[in-house]
């Protein structure tokens, strides 16, 4: 049962990684925006 919580922890960082990603490209974005303005 231990690769149960194995794989659970795995998902849990890549999505904790994806979200962290895209949090950052839409702040990059964001401050390009205001440069350009």
């Amino acid at each position: 049962m231990w690769y149960f919580t194995w794989i659970l922890g795995l998902g849990f960082a890549l999505l904790c990684g994806l979200v962290n990603l895209l949090w950052l490209e839409a702040r990059w974005a964001t401050d390009e925006d205001l440069k350009e303005s």
